[in-house]
C-alpha cells in the first residue's frame, strides 16, 4: 500500500511538472504576445507625436501577431534590459533591431535574419579620420550605445581607445559634434541620418566595416514559436511586405543606399 501511495505521487509530480512545463512554453491563439523594444530608434523603433509606437519594427511585430493570432503588447525598455527581461519570461520575443551575435546566442534563440546591415562610423566633419583603422592611433576615443554591437567591437578591436557609453544614441552623436569623442560606431543607416541631421559638424562614413543581421529574439526552449515566427517572416518577405515597409519608412535611405551600390538593408 505505501508503495502504491508513493507510486500515485510520483505520477502526480510527473503530471504536474508536465503541465507546467506545457504551460510556461504555450503560445495559443488568443494569447497576448507581449514584445520588447527599445523606442529610441526611429525610423525602426519609435513614438509618434502622439506617443503612439511606430516604426519599422513596430509594423512588423503587428504583422507577426496578426499572423499569430494573438493580441499584441508592446513592452518599452531600455535596449540594454530586453535580453534579461526576455530571458526572465516578462517578454515573449525581443523585436527591436537586435544584432544576432554568437554571443548573444549563448544566452537565447534567434529567428532567420529580416535586415542585413553593418557598423559605420560618424565623426566630425574637420576629422582627419577616413576609416577604421583611424581609430587605432594613440588617443582616440569612441561613443558607442550601451549593450550594442558597436560597443562590444569597440571593447574587443579598440582596447586603447578611451570609451564612453550612454543609453541614448543621441548623446553618442552630441560627443562626436561637440568634439568629445573622435567617433561614434553604429549601425549603417543611423549613421546615414544623423549625419544628414548634422551636416555641420559631422559626416558619416558609411561603408560598413563589419557586416551583421538582425533578427527576432526568442527565449531558448521555445522552438515551436521559433518555428513560428520563421514561417511568419518567410511568408511575410514572398509577400513583399519588406519592401513595402522600406518604401513607407526608408525611402531616402533606399535610394542613397543603391546609388552608392550598397544592399538595401530589408530584403
Amino acid at each position: 500500500m505505501v508503495h502504491r501511495r508513493r507510486f500515485l505521487s510520483l505520477v502526480a509530480c510527473a503530471l504536474a511538472a508536465v503541465g507546467c512545463s506545457s504551460k510556461s512554453n504555450s503560445h495559443d491563439k488568443g494569447e497576448v504576445l507581449r514584445i520588447g523594444m527599445d523606442l529610441s530608434y526611429p525610423p525602426f523603433e519609435m513614438q509618434d507625436k502622439a506617443g503612439t509606437p511606430d516604426g519599422v519594427g513596430v509594423k512588423l511585430a503587428e504583422a507577426l501577431a496578426a499572423k499569430l493570432g494573438r493580441p499584441l503588447k508592446i513592452v518599452p525598455m531600455d535596449f540594454s534590459g530586453l535580453i534579461p527581461a526576455l530571458k526572465t519570461g516578462n517578454i515573449d520575443l525581443i523585436l527591436s533591431s537586435m544584432t544576432a551575435t554568437d554571443e548573444r546566442r549563448q544566452s537565447i534563440d534567434f529567428s532567420h535574419p529580416y535586415a542585413f546591415t553593418g557598423l559605420a562610423l560618424l565623426v566630425r566633419k574637420d576629422s582627419d579620420i577616413q576609416s577604421i583603422d583611424d581609430l587605432k592611433k594613440p588617443g582616440r576615443s569612441i561613443a558607442a550605445k550601451a549593450s550594442t554591437t558597436g560597443e562590444t567591437w569597440a571593447i574587443k578591436n579598440l582596447p586603447d581607445a578611451k570609451r564612453v557609453v550612454f543609453e541614448d544614441q543621441t548623446a553618442c552623436v552630441l560627443e562626436v559634434a561637440q568634439g568629445r569623442a573622435d567617433a561614434f560606431i553604429y549601425d549603417q543607416l543611423s549613421i546615414y541620418k544623423y549625419a544628414q541631421e548634422n551636416p555641420a559638424t559631422t559626416r558619416g562614413l558609411l561603408k560598413p566595416f563589419v557586416e551583421e543581421s538582425w533578427a527576432i529574439g526568442i527565449a531558448k526552449g521555445h522552438d515551436a514559436l521559433r518555428e513560428q515566427v520563421n514561417g511568419f517572416l518567410e511568408d511575410f518577405r514572398a509577400h513583399d511586405g519588406f519592401a513595402k515597409l522600406g518604401e513607407r519608412y526608408l525611402k531616402d535611405e533606399k535610394k542613397f543606399l543603391e546609388a552608392a551600390g550598397i544592399p538595401f538593408i530589408l530584403r
